[in-house]
């Protein structure tokens, strides 16, 4: 199957009113999101010294998103998607202002529970991120004609990865130069913003469902689809275990302090470097798509993300470390778009939050799993030879799904 998604015009999703303010909204929550997740890493690695801490952040987001996941893509395909959002974000909201006060006011709550309070923040907030998700991806989709999904994805991708270069840089720096009671104030503020920018968004009506179901039947419709479906499982797949195995986000902290040595400042600077190269990216992506041979980049995307996460783990100069994180980023935002593309254009519109909730599941969770195995490898095996296994299983994946997937790997769109 082929579509013609070559958009003589690099702006054409951002002109649509509605789209432009989702992109606004999105952009201001994310950026508040990853300002706190830097600010909350650096903060538990300076309570606890533990690079096991660090990855049980990422448990304590993804047990919670894990288990409502299926049920809020379910919930996305039934209530207005817009009020799922807006609940979310405020749900964000509490907790940034939560994280403040237990950091500030109520230091003493740390003192006497230790990290305990911090993991408990962050449970709730991955509640709110498993309903936000496939609410989020189902209405974007609506907010543009189909023509333009894989211009609409660049842009999207734009935005998020702005967000994520912007606000870990600024969220380390402002810690670092103002202490984490400015931090988490700015955290609240963006919050704030982003909720206010979804409220602009107009309303859009829920798609019509061909045949009642009850809530299992719901289920078990959006999982069936997924997996009766070899481009869509296989491109999910190969992003999960890429994840999995090739972040290194979580132990990016470590770096900094032990073979960096530039503290919560460089910290900001290392989380920024990888979205620094998807942005780039995504801005050649919206000039020059990548969807004619979409397989076979996006095999290529992973596969260079993969060799990449290996040479960080050899950098010794903070600067290189710095050119080889953007070019694993620049590699991972062509995987990004594409498989965000595929699953827009191969999901009917009354199943995208059902199919968004099981994409979440695989890719949402195996960020915060990641975070945990990279976390508990650099705990058993060491810092740097966790980073080169990571790397090694990601290059091992790419070969696998090529293997077994030969539709993915012919794919063009």
């Amino acid at each position: 199957m082929e579509f013609n998604l070559e958009s003589p015009d690099a702006y054409a999703s951002l002109r649509i009113n509605n789209f432009r303010r989702f992109i606004i909204a999105r952009f201001l929550l994310t950026f508040a999101i990853q300002m706190q997740s830097v600010i909350v890493g650096w903060q538990v690695y300076a309570l606890t010294h533990d690079a096991l801490s660090l990855g049980l952040i990422g448990i304590a987001e993804v047990v919670p998103f894990f288990c409502v996941a299926l049920f809020a893509g379910h919930a996305a395909d039934i209530i207005n998607r817009k009020k799922i959002i807006q609940a979310s974000n405020l749900v964000y909201f509490i907790c940034a202002a939560t994280l403040f006060l237990i950091s500030t006011s109520f230091r003493p709550i740390l003192s006497t529970f230790g990290v305990i309070p911090i993991y408990l923040v962050i449970f709730i907030t991955g509640i709110a991120r498993g309903f936000m998700s496939p609410a989020q991806t189902a209405f974007a989709a609506q907010l543009v004609p189909r023509e333009l999904f894989g211009n609409a994805s660049t842009w999207s991708s734009i935005a998020w990865q702005t967000a994520e270069i912007t606000g870990p840089a600024i969220g380390g720096l402002v810690y670092g130069f103002f202490g984490i009671g400015s931090a988490y104030s700015l955290v609240i503020i963006f919050s704030a913003m982003g909720l206010t920018f979804y409220s602009f968004i107009k309303n859009q009506p829920l798609p019509e469902r061909n045949k009642q179901e009850n809530i299992w039947q719901s289920l078990s419709a959006g999982i069936k689809f997924v997996f009766e479906n070899q481009v869509l499982l296989s491109a999910i797949t190969l992003d999960m275990f890429a994840v999995f195995f090739g972040g290194v986000l979580c132990v990016l902290p470590i770096f900094a302090d032990q073979v960096f040595h530039t503290g919560a400042k460089g910290l900001g600077f290392l989380r920024a470097a990888p979205a620094a190269g998807a942005i780039t990216m995504s801005v050649i992506q919206t000039h020059w798509p990548l969807f004619k041979k979409a397989g076979r980049n996006l095999f290529i995307g992973v596969f260079i993300f993969g060799v990449s996460i290996i040479m960080f783990a050899f950098s010794k100069n903070f600067y290189l470390a710095l050119i080889i994180l953007m070019i694993g980023g620049m590699a991972d935002n062509i995987s990004v778009v594409i498989r965000a593309t595929i699953i827009q254009l191969y999901t009917p519109n009354e199943m995208r939050g059902r199919v968004a909730s099981v994409n979440g599941i695989f890719i949402g969770s195996s960020n915060e799993l990641g975070s945990f195995e990279s976390g508990l490898a650099a705990k058993l095996m060491g810092l740097i030879p966790s980073v080169i296994f990571g790397g090694s299983m990601t290059i091992a994946t790419v070969a696998a799904v090529r293997k077994f997937a030969p539709i993915l790997r012919k794919l063009k769109m």
